[in-house]
């Protein structure tokens, strides 16, 4: 049976300790604070279930033999590649991009790491046998796994085993026949209040004697000792749809997870006290690839929905014919179309890894140096042409119940393709897009998901086709001398 958004409501009732405002959610589905992004989340299990979706969005296992989302495919040609990214593209236009940790971010990212499992298998055959292992039993429950993979940052002029407390950084306690245990903290647990799961890893990088902190293992989120630190909630704050539709549905929320002494059993310790694996497991395998073009996915969709809103800006302040505005909009259709373009291109020069086929490493990160820049100048278009008329607003819906109210509304709600109550409505949605404490977020989320720019950065200086410039330039280099140009002066 294909998992529905009733049977990843259930799930999610499982006595996870989850801790706002210094209280413990007795249940995250009814909670006002995180109640509609994780009814959201079971909307996307129940759009995958539809029976006019359900080819395009699922496949059958070849374990199980029932129908899972196609996030979980192992991709082993082009044309399975590009299904596979179409099933994605319609999953995000359920949440229009604003879902930065859906279920198919970590699904690809644990999905790359299977592409590379001979790394694994060289390794330690235990360890890449569980792996394996809790990739099927994922896969085959179509579970929403979120991860938490980048170090709290105290003071960042210090490694992890450099902390003033050695505890700061989730690290290995103590190990038995059983398993082992980890004590404490590791972020940005985003999304993990409606996640099934949660996959505790390391990307950044470790030096030698800091084996305690080199970990990566998959733990339930009602797991005995794991506590949900979570921020503020902009869903709690928002209490009326139509004042902060996107803030209302789509807080995914982002959290502090501490491991109180958590106990892991083996068949689900990937790495455990490896510096050198735990570094590599992302890049080696095409675990951190796969992940990252699954994030340019979700982005493309995002961005076709803050150009929507663009173009309709334009066009509700009667403005859309001046030529600046035109070339602005211009600007913004071509940035859009470059993170398309790249994607494609990422595709189609896609290569094999073994049995898989993999997108090209090098126009992925090239994408997300663009889009890493990209990102804030759209949104401060978007400011550009909104002006003041986007912070001019009705305080709430509730100034409509009120008929004094409602009439100077009315007469100060213009708009020459609007009437009042549609421009109020409009331009609500756009100053959660732009301008409230939840667009805040998504701008600092879609510069820093990826890592810092220099980060980033580094990863496009890595994998360019450096020898094959040189070799470029050398042959222009060779193809004359002084001596032929002098020759040929008669000097």
């Amino acid at each position: 049976m294909t998992k529905t958004g009733e049977m990843h409501l259930d799930a999610l009732r499982d006595g996870r300790e989850v801790f706002l405002k210094g209280k413990r959610v007795d249940d995250v589905t009814s909670h006002p604070a995180f109640r509609n992004s994780v009814a959201t989340s079971a909307l996307l299990y129940d759009f995958q279930a539809a029976p006019e979706n359900i080819e395009a969005l699922t496949f059958v296992s070849p374990d199980s033999g029932g129908r899972v989302n196609r996030c979980w495919q192992l991709a082993e040609n082009y044309d399975e590649l590009v299904a596979r990214r179409r099933a994605l593209e319609k999953w995000a236009e359920c949440h229009f991009g604003f879902l930065g940790r859906s279920p198919d971010h970590v699904a690809s990212g644990l999905g790359g790491m299977i592409m590379g499992g001979e790394f694994f298998d060289k390794w330690d055959p235990a360890r890449a046998g569980a792996l394996r292992d809790y990739f099927r039993y994922a896969r085959d429950n179509d579970l929403y796994l979120s991860y938490v993979i980048v170090n709290p940052q105290a003071d960042r002029s210090k490694s992890a085993g450099d902390q003033d407390d050695p505890f700061l950084t989730a690290r290995l306690v103590d190990e038995d026949a059983e398993g082992i245990t980890v004590r404490g903290a590791k972020m940005l647990g985003t999304s993990c209040i409606m996640s099934n799961e949660v996959w505790v890893a390391t990307i950044q990088p470790l030096k030698e004697g800091e084996e305690p902190y080199a970990l990566s293992f998959a733990i339930a989120m009602n797991q005995k000792g794991l506590k949900v630190l979570s921020r503020k909630s902009y869903e709690e704050a928002a209490v009326s749809e139509f004042d902060n539709p996107l803030s209302y549905r789509f807080d995914e929320n982002d959290a502090v997870l501490y491991f109180d002494d958590v106990k892991v059993p083996w068949e689900r310790v990937f790495i455990a006290g490896d510096v050198a694996m735990c570094s590599q497991q992302f890049h080696v395998t095409p675990s951190h690839v796969h992940q990252n073009y699954q994030c340019q996915i979700r982005l493309n969709v995002k961005m076709r929905f803050l150009l929507g809103l663009a173009h309709k800006i334009a066009e509700a302040n009667g403005i859309i014919g001046l030529p600046s505005v035109r070339e602005m909009l211009g600007q913004l259709a071509a940035d859009a179309t470059l993170v398309d373009a790249m994607l494609n291109a990422m595709e189609v020069k896609g290569e094999k890894w073994g049995d898989y086929f993999v997108v090209d490493r090098h126009n992925l990160y090239a994408a997300q140096v663009h889009t890493q820049q990209l990102y804030p100048r759209v949104i401060t278009a978007l400011r550009e042409l909104a002006g003041g008329g986007m912070i001019m607003l009705p305080s709430a819906a509730v100034d409509f119940t009120n008929p004094e109210i409602a009439n100077y509304i009315r007469r100060t709600q213009g708009s020459p393709v609007f009437e009042p109550e549609e421009r109020v409505k409009f331009f609500k949605l756009a100053w959660d897009a732009v301008g409230s404490e939840f667009a805040s977020r998504h701008v600092q989320y879609e510069m820093f998901y990826a890592g810092a720019s220099f980060v980033t950065k580094g990863h496009s200086y890595r994998t360019y086709d450096w020898d094959g410039a040189a070799d470029l330039m050398d042959r222009m280099m060779n193809s004359y001398s002084l001596q032929d140009s002098l020759d040929k002066t008669g000097k």
